[in-house]
């Protein structure tokens, strides 16, 4: 890989892992309401992207399926979880998506998992429960369940969008954010009285967080993994976005006081081993799901 292309990795993954840090600090912090933050922050992205949702990907049904799990869905139950989680463990716990997203592709796409790639399904599920247990007994949190739940949803979207043809990233950022913004938006008028006024109450803090997760998040650095990936073998590109979780846990722990115990290092350790194993075997969908994994938080 040219050195340019390496320090681009590396500044999209600090990117993805400050995004983590900041979607913590928006919906616990400031306590702006989750569905409302999501809901702003694809309001924003579709009015960036607008110009490429026409002509539409077809079957257009699938792509609205897979843009709401990937995109309002997921983002809903992830910031919902950062609410109580910390930024380190979700950005562990969030791995699950990987061996999720490989027995997904066993059942919908025919994809073969040989014994490789089943112990690091196992290393990654282990870590994650590593991360989760408590030393009097196992006690996952509800904020980590929502991870999970978030981890599934955004699995399914990616398997999905690997049966469709000829998506192109700001095309399908384009619907992701048309897609997600409605429900979005009437949720949070349902369920979140005062979002608004919270928001508002927040500042500029909370109108910086949303640009930047918007703009540099959702626009630049997605669009500069894919053009990676398109220069680049997945098995090459995938590996290295594990500094994504790696700089958030660093970052987490620096500016939030995440707890980093012999707990959480294990469980790290186990899980992003599983994640790598996977990573390095070919895959039908690694760089789609690296990708929403990555920027997820």
């Amino acid at each position: 890989m040219a050195l340019r292309d390496f320090a681009l990795l590396v500044l999209v993954c600090l990117i993805w892992a400050t995004n983590n840090i900041i979607s913590k600090f928006v919906v616990a912090d400031l306590a702006v309401p989750p569905l409302f933050y999501a809901a702003v922050r694809f309001a924003l992205v579709a009015a960036i992207t607008a110009r490429w949702l026409i002509p539409a990907p077809r079957p257009r049904w699938r792509l609205i399926v897979v843009a709401l799990l990937m995109g309002g869905g997921n983002f809903a139950l992830l910031f919902i979880g950062l609410q109580t989680a910390t930024a380190s463990a979700a950005a562990v716990v969030i791995q699950l998506g990987v061996p999720i997203t490989t027995v997904l592709s066993m059942v919908m796409l025919g994809e073969q998992v040989r014994w490789r790639r089943g112990i690091g399904i196992a290393l990654t599920l282990l870590g994650a429960l590593a991360v989760m247990w408590d030393p009097g007994g196992f006690v996952v949190s509800t904020g980590l369940l929502f991870v999970v739940a978030a981890a599934f949803l955004g699995s399914l979207g990616a398997v999905m969008m690997k049966q469709m043809q000829g998506v192109r990233p700001l095309q399908f950022q384009a619907w992701v954010g048309f897609a997600s913004v409605w429900p979005l938006a009437a949720l949070s008028l349902a369920a979140e009285p005062g979002a608004l006024q919270a928001a508002l109450d927040a500042g500029w803090a909370f109108v910086a967080a949303v640009v930047f997760s918007a703009v540099i998040v959702s626009v630049l650095a997605h669009t500069a993994y894919y053009g990676l990936i398109q220069r680049y073998e997945a098995n090459l590109i995938s590996p290295l976005t594990l500094m994504t979780p790696l700089a958030t846990i660093g970052l987490g722990v620096a500016l939030m006081n995440d707890p980093f115990g012999p707990r959480m290092v294990v469980g790290t350790i186990v899980a992003l081993a599983g994640v790598l194993i996977i990573a390095l075997r070919p895959n039908q969908v690694a760089p789609l799901l690296l990708a929403w994994r990555n920027r997820a938080q």
